[in-house]
């Protein structure tokens, strides 16, 4: 970008500082000539006026003295006085109105016309752009080449991170950071994390800042930055500048969410800008956050923090940086759908009892996973999805969704094969027992629990807790592939006893950890043990005794008639009275071990 000095010092130009010497590195965005008695209407900020005092009254002290301080609060970076046309020197009101309003005030030559300064400008700017462009097509080459590298998306965050001069983060789905270069900055990208976060949850692209971010200098920045160019290999075209990601002066505040400010303790300055005044002495970055995807759900989140706002040049970097890591991030639909099909025929092969048809099928793809002891994991939504067209990828329940982006994301960063198989609105899971997959499913589970505390504890479908945990899922007990028939029934009974017990997860060994009577808030046996009864709480109902209360009191005591009546404060000889009443409303023997049974199981439900 020219500067004024730059300008002063042009051979052809022959321009001479009058006022502001010591102002002259500002940057020259345009020089514009005006003739106007206000021009302010018509600037942008940066701009260097010409002007000739064709209109303007330069001997008045008041008049140059407000115009001059228009010009300033407009941004306007100096004027430049053509002599020789109106006036032969400057006025000394325009002299005094310029030291005043710190606008550096230039004189033009008679022989030089302002066209002329227009075009140096100009070309500086074009040079400044091209430059720009230059090491933007260099950044994009570089990137494109780490992209295609055996790291993938960890070699071009540190690449970008050498771009900018800065560091770049990279986080998954479920907010975890997969890359951050360099290493010193990695508690920056950790305490990140929330705003991440948030960025996720809005439809991609999407873009944030935030200011103010306590930073010290990252450890080997300047071998990285010293890297960049030595990195720089033929390859892709620039960048498209309308990509989705954001606009060249830094923030997209308002249509993207607006920046947040950030003190060095964590807290929010309110404002979006860096804070002065305690943590002045210390270095801050300006960061950047970038989701990353094609479509509306965000498959990332880039991180790129400065110690201000990028250059253009660093700003094509970023945008090929966000392209290339959604390219990695975000497999086509295509794929996703095959692979889909291909899980799915694993798995159904599987539960079929052949898994050597199986194996043969998964190929290189699943075949690891089929060669040591797994855990097969169903999972249910509360609220399901709409069916999908024949041929088309089934879709999953939001709260399947986000427990499917949990487990991609830890066998991404472990490098563990899983299976998911989305079934009939559910999520179908085999992971390697002991694994990274296995892991993140307990601790996503500890999450939605933690989010919904009332619903623990509460049966599904009971009027206490209808609806309200996302998921329930059950988990099998360690199997080979040969018996993965019988793990996929023992999830299924894990399944419906985390439905009974109102929990998110439970496993298989844990099935038999909990009481039999937890089994009982099934629907089913809920209507055989109103059917049982029904006819003893009519009777009740009707004011004719307490036959109810009577049998529970007398099989909890296992027919002890004295310790029952004690227990109901009544004789006995009145209670084996109730009970012949019991047996005669039923129609069935109390005597007979199993008629005891199945009331007491039915005064438990």
């Amino acid at each position: 970008m020219p500067t004024l000095a730059s300008l002063v010092r042009h051979p052809t130009l022959k321009l001479s500082v009058l006022t502001g010497a010591d102002d002259l590195a500002v940057a020259v965005r345009w020089a514009q000539t005006s003739e106007l008695i206000d021009p302010v209407p018509y600037l942008e900020g940066g701009e260097l006026i010409l002007t000739t005092a064709l209109k303007l009254d330069v001997e008045d002290a008041d008049a140059m003295r407000r115009y001059m301080r228009r010009l300033a609060d407009a941004g306007v970076v100096g004027v430049g006085f053509g002599v020789g046309v109106n006036y032969e020197t400057a006025p000394e009101a325009l002299l005094a109105a310029s030291r005043e309003a710190r606008v550096p005030l230039l004189e033009v030559p008679r022989t030089t016309p302002f066209i002329a300064i227009s075009k140096v400008v100009s070309a500086a700017i074009a040079a400044d752009q091209y430059r720009a462009l230059t090491r933007g097509f260099e950044a994009q080459r570089d990137l494109t080449r780490a992209a295609l590298g055996a790291e993938g998306p960890a070699t071009v965050v540190s690449r970008l991170a050498a771009h900018v001069g800065g560091w770049a983060a990279l986080y998954d789905t479920a907010g975890e950071v997969l890359a951050v270069s360099p290493a010193g900055a990695e508690a920056r990208a950790e305490a990140l994390k929330g705003d991440a976060a948030r960025l996720r949850r809005r439809p991609a692209p999407a873009s944030a800042v935030v200011a103010g971010v306590r930073a010290e200098e990252p450890e080997g920045a300047e071998d990285a930055a010293e890297g960049a160019a030595e990195g720089a290999a033929e390859g892709a075209a620039a960048p498209d500048a309308g990509s989705g990601t954001a606009a060249a002066d830094g923030a997209r505040g308002a249509s993207s969410g607006a920046p947040s400010g950030r003190t060095a303790d964590g807290g929010s300055t309110g404002n979006g800008a860096a804070p002065r005044g305690a943590a002045a002495d210390a270095a801050e970055d300006r960061v950047e956050l970038q989701s990353l995807g094609s479509g509306r759900r965000c498959c990332g989140v880039l991180a790129v923090g400065t110690g201000g706002k990028l250059a253009p040049a660093e700003r094509y970097a970023v945008h090929a940086a966000v392209s290339l890591l959604t390219l990695v991030t975000e497999r086509s639909s295509a794929f996703s759908a095959a692979e889909q099909r291909l899980g799915t025929a694993v798995l159904r092969l599987l539960l079929a009892g052949q898994p050597d048809h199986a194996r043969a099928v998964a190929g290189p793809l699943y075949g690891g996973l089929l060669d040591a002891p797994v855990r097969l994991l169903v999972a249910d939504a509360a609220v399901p999805v709409a069916p999908v067209g024949e041929g088309d990828p089934e879709p999953l329940p939001e709260a399947l969704g986000e427990l499917a982006d949990a487990l991609d994301a830890a066998a991404a960063g472990a490098g563990e094969t899983f299976l998911a198989v989305p079934d009939a609105g559910r999520l179908v899971v085999l992971a390697t027992d002991g694994g990274a997959v296995a892991e993140a499913a307990a601790q996503h589970a500890g999450r939605v629990e933690a989010a919904h505390p009332g619903a623990v504890g509460q049966a599904r479908g009971s009027a206490a807790g209808q609806g309200a945990l996302p998921l329930v899922a059950g988990v099998s007990a360690p199997a080979g592939p040969a018996v993965v028939t019988v793990a996929y029934k023992q999830a299924e009974q894990a399944l419906s006893v985390a439905r009974r017990r109102g929990r998110v997860l439970v496993e298989h060994e844990d099935v038999t950890a909990g009481s039999v009577v937890d089994l009982l808030a099934d629907d089913a046996v809920q209507a055989f043990a109103d059917g049982t009864l029904r006819a003893l709480r009519e009777h009740d109902e009707r004011g004719r005794g307490d036959l109810v209360a009577s049998l529970r009191a007398w099989l909890s005591r296992h027919g002890q008639w004295d310790a029952a009546a004690a227990d109901l404060g009544v004789h006995r000889h009145t209670l084996r009275y109730r009970m012949r009443r019991v047996e005669e409303i039923l129609g069935r023997s109390l005597d007979d071990p199993d008629t005891r049974m199945e009331l007491w199981l039915a005064l438990k439900a």
